[in-house]
């Protein structure tokens, strides 16, 4: 809650404590039953069999009831009203669609985990072909991706959703004669400055989230958007030489380019055989949604003011892996939605931290780990459910987190006014095992 200070001319939050953790990942490990580590290529195949099965039913359904849509079937006062219900028709197609079909996404991410199975070569093999056929280079993405669970909320080794910094955003310098450095206290004169440099208009505030939920996947694998700001201008997925692969990585990246040519090709060929109108709305309209909500689901897993950021001399793997959160995706909407929603994304939203401490315990065996980890992490007193992961969310965190200072080991997003949520308590012995800090 915010107070005004001075005749009004300070602004001072009380801040939530964040007692950053110092457990070892060997202790958290050792909280998760030994089965939950067990892989099957069979139970998993299940899953990719019944997202496929889901989605071909929704696109039958979805044609019949097209084929209604006419003034024999039944009579309507405009004819652009058949118009609008054929689109009404298919836009929930396509959202249903691309909710499943995010469910097969997320199989190809296990497959980049290797908790599909226990073979190494199968679990590539199907990865690189579901991912191949929703548009992402599978290997280039499993690496960089692998780097980000090695290096999560690490200022300068994370590889997606870094924050910017205040000098990054050229914003005016620091000064502690009118600001705390933890975002406690911001004077008026300051408030203004910062908002007149971040402040969002309500349709700016709409328009922000929502395209970024649109094009921000794409950015990102094009042109490294909202990756490791030290990175090289034009580093992207594609190219073998790029700073985020290593030489031997270098066949595997054309294998995953090899994919993308083949999806490209897959996609135009179905344009010319079937129309754009039938492959658009089958096909694009469900891909443009699981964008939608890859975007959606992993920003919020990362992004709140309630989660620290880490520079090198406090950064530990087990910090790095907790400064995340769990959602129950859709749940806004009700209990319903949000069933609907862990079932078809196979609880990625809701099992995150689980899947930031042990990568390779597959979807169905989460639940139950992710239960037994808070159990262990309950003590520590870090927040580990995030609200409803939503569009709602979505403008509710863009607007909060705005920016991070360039000072401090442990840092948390500031707003539009320069304030904090959180401020972070250090252990009395803090150590590290970040290795050397790449810059």
């Amino acid at each position: 809650m915010a107070r005004k200070d001075d005749d009004e001319q300070v602004t001072v939050v009380e801040q939530t404590v964040y007692p950053v953790p110092d457990i070892p990942i060997k202790d958290l490990l050792d909280a998760i039953p030994a089965h939950c580590y067990k892989r099957s290529a069979l139970r998993s195949s299940v899953y990719i069999v019944w997202d496929m099965v889901v989605i071909a039913c929704l696109y039958k359904a979805t044609t019949y009831l097209d084929g209604l849509i006419n003034p024999e079937t039944f009579s309507l006062p405009n004819p652009y009203l058949y118009t609008a219900a054929r689109f009404s028709l298919w836009s929930l197609y396509g959202f249903w669609a691309g909710l499943f079909a995010t469910g097969l996404w997320v199989m190809g991410h296990e497959c980049g985990h290797q908790a599909f199975s226990e073979s190494k070569a199968l679990n590539n093999s199907v990865g690189w072909v579901l991912h191949s056929a929703l548009g992402v280079p599978y290997h280039s993405w499993r690496i960089t991706h692998a780097k980000h669970h090695a290096s999560t909320g690490h200022m300068t080794q994370d590889q997606v959703f870094v924050p910017p910094t205040r000098s990054s955003l050229g914003l005016p310098p620091f000064d502690p004669t009118r600001e705390d450095i933890l975002g406690s206290r911001v004077t008026e004169e300051v408030k203004r400055e910062l908002w007149e440099a971040l402040g969002d208009s309500p349709i700016g505030a709409v328009l922000s989230p929502a395209s970024y939920l649109l094009g921000g996947w794409i950015a990102y694998i094009t042109m490294n958007a909202s990756g490791q700001p030290r990175y090289p201008k034009g580093t992207n997925h594609f190219t073998p030489s790029a700073v985020m692969f290593s030489p031997h990585h270098y066949g595997q990246i054309v294998v995953s380019v090899v994919g993308i040519l083949i999806w490209l090709a897959g996609v135009a060929t179905a344009i010319y055989y079937k129309g754009f109108l039938e492959v658009f709305r089958a096909y694009l309209v469900p891909y443009l949604w699981v964008n939608h909500w890859l975007v959606l689901i992993t920003f919020l897993q990362h992004t709140d003011p309630l989660l620290p950021h880490y520079r090198a001399p406090e950064f530990t793997f087990a910090r790095g892996a907790l400064a995340t959160l769990d959602r129950h995706l859709l749940a806004d909407l009700g209990p319903v939605m949000a069933w609907i929603g862990a079932h078809a994304t196979h609880g990625i939203s809701e099992t995150h931290i689980l899947h930031h401490i042990s990568s390779k315990i597959p979807h169905y065996n989460a639940w139950e780990a992710s239960t037994a980890l808070k159990k262990k992490l309950g003590p520590a007193g870090i927040p580990m459910d995030g609200a409803p992961g939503g569009w709602a969310e979505m403008y509710r965190v863009f607007k909060e987190c705005k920016f991070v200072e360039d000072e401090g080991d442990v840092i948390f997003f500031k707003n539009a006014y320069g304030l904090a949520k959180m401020k972070p308590v250090l252990p009395e012995a803090s150590g590290s095992d970040s290795g050397v800090e790449v810059k």
